[in-house]
């Protein structure tokens, strides 16, 4: 077998002894060495990820991106039967103002100094409420002063009617005794005269009574035009004096006396005044009927007519001026406001009942696309695309012969905007 061969029994302990040393350095590299220095830690990452969040957040308050949901702010329209409406067309477009046909500033008779003020402007008052008093305690005396008068009269005449009582006896006496010749005819015409002076006095008395009555009438008036009253029903606008100052029924030239106490004003009585052009006055005839409305309230019309046409021209201005009557009215119409007009026609019956199924929008709710009109109906708060069919227009209004019914709210102003921004669906807001 020779030297070369190698003993298995020496590769067995060469084996045994490499795989006790493998053992031994793998538990050292196990060993916890409490006497090594802690490792530092790391706040890099930490650093970077919350600075991260940070700027994150700041952009989206600074740019602040709207909310899908957020709703678009529109105006909106009740779409209006034509039947609740005047049927015609209008031949003519004006102006005008309404104006109260009884409206009055409220004054005293006589200057006078104002004790009280019983009302503040927007009050309703009656006919013939208490508005204010004035000082009456001159009016008074003078009102006493004549009742005594009137007294003292009405004492004189019980007097003069004893003392013509006890002349007709002294007259019997003197007739008896003439009769039988013992008075003298002297002594019968003194007292017969005597009577018919007592006759004149008492009359004359009874004169002076009725002086004095109508002269404690006169009093009495002026003590009652002391205290200031409504002459008709009305509201109350403006409120000219204060407890204190003096008030009189003509201007005293200066700043210290006021002409009136308040202005009331008749609401029943407002009506319209339009000043046409009188190149289209042959246009207007009485009773004619014309839709009105408020500058203040452009999309709401009132039903009106004509009341007269004034036989009159402006030279200046060309103008004839007409009376209009609302036929229909609520607490929006004041005084003063600023009213369009538009002057109708006489419909057919044909056109009239064509037209009973159709409803009046702005002229700037409806939208073109595609050669063909649409409106946004909205629902719920959802803006509803909805294709109509249009007919004739009527001032500021059209008329929507299919595609939507009296009483559906319609977007108004409708612009390339507004469009951009509904879609079907999309959620509205009403300013």
């Amino acid at each position: 077998m020779g030297e070369g061969v190698a003993d298995p029994a020496d590769n067995t302990a060469d084996q045994a002894s490499n795989s006790s040393t493998d053992k031994a350095a793998l538990l050292n590299s196990l060993r916890i060495d409490r006497q090594a220095p802690a490792p530092r830690p790391s706040y890099r990452k930490w650093v970077v990820f919350a600075g991260g969040f940070v700027a994150l957040v700041l952009f989206l308050w600074l740019v602040d991106l709207p909310s899908p949901q957020d709703p678009v702010p529109l105006r909106v329209s009740t779409a209006v039967a034509a039947a609740q409406l005047s049927t015609g067309s209008s031949v003519l477009d004006a102006t005008g103002y309404v104006v109260a046909r009884r409206q009055a500033t409220v004054s005293s008779k006589t200057t006078g100094k104002v004790v009280e003020v019983m009302i503040e402007e927007g009050m309703q008052v009656n006919k013939d409420q208490l508005l204010a008093r004035l000082d009456d305690s001159i009016p008074r005396a003078q009102y006493e002063l004549a009742q005594s008068q009137l007294e003292s009269s009405r004492a004189g005449l019980a007097e003069l009617d004893i003392a013509l009582q006890q002349a007709q006896l002294d007259l019997q006496r003197t007739e008896n005794l003439a009769d039988r010749s013992l008075a003298s005819q002297a002594d019968l015409d003194r007292d017969s005269l005597n009577v018919a002076a007592l006759n004149a006095r008492l009359e004359r008395s009874r004169k002076d009574i009725l002086v004095a009555e109508r002269a404690m009438q006169v009093q009495q008036q002026v003590l009652d035009d002391m205290q200031i009253r409504a002459p008709f029903s009305g509201i109350v606008i403006a409120k000219a004096a204060q407890p204190g100052e003096m008030i009189s029924p003509i201007s005293a030239g200066g700043g210290f006396t006021r002409t009136g106490i308040c202005t009331i004003v008749d609401m029943n009585s407002l009506e319209i005044e339009v000043d046409v052009n009188e190149s289209y006055i042959n246009r207007v005839y009485p009773g004619q009927p014309v839709k009105a409305s408020l500058n203040a309230y452009p999309d709401d019309t009132y039903a009106a007519e004509v009341i007269a046409i004034i036989p009159a021209a402006d030279r200046n201005r060309a103008t004839v001026r007409v009376r209009v009557r609302l036929l229909q009215r609520d607490e929006r119409v004041l005084p003063d406001m600023g009213v369009r007009v538009a002057f109708l026609e006489q419909a057919s019956e044909e056109q009239a009942a064509a037209s009973n199924d159709a409803v009046l929008v702005p002229k700037h709710s409806i939208s073109d696309a595609e050669g063909k009109k649409f409106v946004y109906v909205v629902r719920a708060n959802q803006a509803e695309r909805r294709a109509v069919r249009l007919g004739a227009e009527r001032g500021d209004r059209v008329q929507i012969l299919t595609g939507l019914s009296g009483g559906e709210r319609v977007i108004t102003h409708v612009d390339e905007d507004t469009i951009n921004q509904l879609s079907s669906g999309a959620n509205v807001a009403f300013n």
